[in-house]
């Protein structure tokens, strides 16, 4: 991220912010994390192989919401190089998660990365 005003950095914050209000309270999501709750058993079987020692259920939801958003960009999505994604979710991880969220992210984004290769 170059800048926080970017406006690809501005739309992942708000889909990361629409995924983590979904997992407490069953109400509408904008066409963006709708395309991520379409993809969700893709995403969170990646999830599970990458970091098989967090089940989904104890992930911390910020975490999480970031990591759904990043594998959906990365193995769905592929519309931006894999670095730039992993970058950017790191980022989200420093604004929204706790003091290991970026590491925790890392780890699991460069997980999947070395199994798609």
């Amino acid at each position: 991220m170059k800048n926080p005003l970017d406006p690809r950095h501005k739309k992942r914050q708000k889909v990361v912010e629409n995924l983590f209000k979904k997992s407490f309270y069953n109400q509408p999501i904008d066409r963006e994390a709708g395309k991520i709750f379409v993809n969700l058993g893709i995403i969170d079987d990646s999830i599970k192989k990458a970091a098989p020692e967090f089940p989904i259920d104890k992930i911390n939801r910020v975490d999480l919401a970031i990591l759904r958003l990043a594998i959906f960009e990365l193995l769905i999505e592929k519309k931006e190089p894999p670095k730039v994604i992993i970058d950017e979710a790191i980022e989200l991880a420093k604004e929204y998660g706790g003091e290991t969220s970026p590491s925790f992210i890392n780890g699991a984004l460069g997980n999947i990365i070395a199994q798609k290769l």
